[in-house]
């Protein structure tokens, strides 16, 4: 066989190919044979080629060609493929039919290959493992770094739900002091008030006896004592121990890895008295937004409302139609979507350049760049928290990211009871409507799924909405999601022109599909249960769908 050794080796031995002397210094590298001195100048006398002879030490490479062990002053230049051994050029015609080849060349093909491997290994394969290695070890770091973290946070929880426990039970026994001392004191009251009767009737009792023998005719006071005093009737307190499941407080507190360390200090609000819908929903107010295609609304306060289409300018429109503020993004992309905090301040997502922006007075602040991911839709928490949907830069993956100002503190993507994705993948147009209920669940409308999927606050599913039970799954197109004051999701389904309208379970109550909404897209609701939808004739309409009560009067 043909071996390669670095040419500045001298360790072995290589025979002149034309004398066989053992010491060949020299090394053709036209014809591919070892010379000694003696045989360098006739094999320069051939004038039939270009020789170029060096020392060995300079060729590029030592060829070992192993010698025949048929013929044994030759060496072994051709293989043959079929028979797979090496022979020399006398050996050929016992190989009638064979394939055969010359060493020389299939050596020079199986370098071209190597080195092309060789190129690969180093320029390719082995920095993609140097990576994953890299990306392996920093996982580990942040693993060990988050249980740093995590430890003292949920030993501060427990310390903080301890405190709030202690300060109940103290509540409660205070309660039960007070109880027993008010109404010990009327008990009490009644008691001495009852003895005193029972002494006078004992009295009268007495007087009744003597009146008999002295046969006396006054009246006797039987008529007033007839009529009994109310008997005193308390209603105790009672307490009722209840059986705590560890579900229950996972819910509560959320997972390790999902939930924010800190307690939370802020929940829903307190919710109006509920108030019933109407029979027929009416269109109060209608604002021509003149954008191509209309992707959005968010109220910005009971007066103004923002929106968004195909244009890399946001408008501000009060409920007359006019135009307030246009709002230019910083990159000249159109927004992805857009919110409104709960300061006051406008969001929105740039799905082109991977950021979450923040419009303050005539500022943009990039909060949130992405890397790898691509946010799509946005909304703001009760809590001041941003909830963001992305898609992995492939489009294979969709996860929903909780963040507090620029960090991260949750991730919502699988549904860990099935182990499966909560969410469809795909690009820019894999539209994924997103906001919170008053319940703190997470409501995500779905359109490639036909699908609108709601989660608690730590991420576990409560429930998938595919339309009302009559209807075929495929029918349902949802794009904007929103809730109102009494945790009602509202819906807006596309193909079919109408708004559905689900309790905070997942329960479908009714349609608004007589105010002649084509295509919505974005819906929004403002502090007094107003409806805004933003649909494909370019206008936003501002629908009442509860009944005018007490103090909740709808103003346009």
């Amino acid at each position: 066989s043909l071996t390669m050794d670095n040419p500045s080796s001298t360790k072995d031995v290589v025979p002149c190919s034309l004398c066989q002397i053992p010491e060949a210094s020299m090394y053709c590298e036209v014809c591919h044979i070892h010379l000694c001195k003696a045989c360098e100048g006739e094999h320069l006398s051939d004038s039939s080629k270009d020789h170029r002879v060096v020392p060995v030490k300079q060729s590029r490479s030592t060829l070992n060609l192993p010698m025949c062990s048929k013929h044994p002053i030759k060496q072994c230049k051709y293989h043959c493929e079929q028979c797979d051994i090496d022979i020399c050029r006398k050996c050929i015609r016992k190989h009638p039919g064979h394939q055969i080849v010359e060493i020389l060349q299939n050596s020079e093909d199986k370098e071209e290959v190597l080195q092309t491997e060789l190129q690969e290994s180093e320029k390719s394969i082995h920095p993609k493992y140097e990576e994953i290695a890299y990306n392996i070890s920093k996982q580990i770091a942040d693993l060990s770094k988050n249980s740093e973290i995590l430890t003292p946070a949920i030993k501060q929880q427990g310390e903080v739900w301890q405190r709030e426990i202690d300060a109940i039970i103290t509540n409660l026994k205070t309660d039960v002091e007070e109880n027993e001392s008010k109404h010990l004191v009327i008990l009490n009251k009644q008691e001495d008030e009852i003895i005193r009767t029972i002494s006078e009737i004992t009295q009268i009792i007495t007087d009744l006896m003597k009146l008999l023998d002295l046969k006396d005719d006054s009246k006797s006071r039987n008529a007033e004592l007839r009529k009994l005093p109310p008997e005193p009737k308390l209603s105790l307190s009672n307490l009722r121990p209840q059986e705590i499941h560890t579900d229950q407080l996972i819910d509560q507190s959320g997972s390790q890895s999902e939930q924010d360390n800190n307690v939370p200090t802020q929940g829903a609000e307190c919710s109006p008295p509920d108030r019933s819908l109407l029979d027929v929903p009416r269109v109060i107010a209608a604002i021509d937004t003149g954008y191509e295609y209309q992707y959005g609304v968010a109220c910005l306060n009971d007066t103004d409302i923002l929106t968004h289409g195909n244009s890399n300018i946001m408008k501000l429109y009060n409920l007359h139609g006019e135009l307030v503020r246009s709002i230019q993004t910083e990159s000249r992309n159109h927004p992805s979507d857009i919110a409104v905090t709960r300061n006051g301040d406008i969001v929105y997502t740039d799905y082109k350049n991977g950021t979450v922006n923040i419009v303050k007075d005539t500022r943009i602040e990039t909060v949130i760049r992405l890397e790898r991911w691509k946010p799509l839709n946005v909304c703001s928490t009760y809590s001041g928290d941003l909830l963001v949907v992305m898609n992995s830069d492939d489009d294979k993956h969709t996860k929903v990211v909780r963040y507090s100002g620029s960090t991260e503190k949750q991730t919502i993507q699988f549904d860990r009871r099935k182990s499966r994705p909560l969410y469809s993948s795909g690009g820019l147009f894999s539209t994924k409507y997103i906001c919170e209920n008053r319940n703190l669940d997470i409501c995500v409308s779905d359109r490639e799924a036909n699908a609108v999927v709601v989660v608690n606050q730590a991420g576990k599913l409560r429930f998938t909405y595919t339309g009302p039970p009559s209807t075929p799954k495929e029918s349902f197109s949802p794009l904007g999601i929103t809730t109102d004051s009494q945790s009602r999701i509202m819906i807006a389904d596309w193909d079919n022109d109408c708004i559905h309208i689900l309790d905070q379970d997942g329960q479908f109550i009714r349609y608004i599909d007589n105010c002649h909404v084509l295509g919505p897209s974005g819906l929004s609701v403002d502090s007094k249960d107003n409806l805004f939808v933003a649909d494909d004739a370019s206008k936003v309409k501002k629908i009442q769908y509860y009944m005018q009560k007490n103090n909740f009067i709808y103003q346009t």
